[in-house]
């Protein structure tokens, strides 16, 4: 069993997760069933999937884990992408959303390659 805790790509994501979360309070209500419940949904699986990888018993079911937060990461960028698409976040917020996110699943890969 691994420390989640000491992991930076676990702190990152959860820092991702706050900053999802303050971001769909500006959504408008009709987003509320929409793409605010994916995105706030996607980016809590991130530090959950890594947290309940590293607490496995073999770093096949870590690797596992890790698969599933990577999976959440891309789904959070396309509805970053749609979320400007559709005229709810300026086009810098979505720049630096999309460094964030591209920085994360780079780690989370990187993470999984050295198991």
């Amino acid at each position: 069993m691994k420390n989640f805790k000491n992991l930076e790509i676990w702190n990152r994501s959860r820092a991702l997760t706050k900053t999802i979360y303050l971001l769909t309070k500006t959504y408008p209500q009709e987003e509320r069933f929409g793409l605010v419940s994916q995105l706030n949904r996607a980016s809590v699986s991130i530090p959950s999937n890594i947290a309940e990888g590293c607490g496995r018993n073999s770093s096949k079911q870590l690797r596992h884990f890790l698969n599933i937060a990577i999976g959440s990461i891309c789904e959070i960028e396309t509805q970053i992408y749609l979320s400007f698409d559709l005229g709810l976040i300026p086009k810098e917020k979505k720049e630096s959303l999309v460094d964030e996110i591209t920085q994360i699943r780079k780690m989370i890969i990187g993470y999984q390659r050295s198991l």
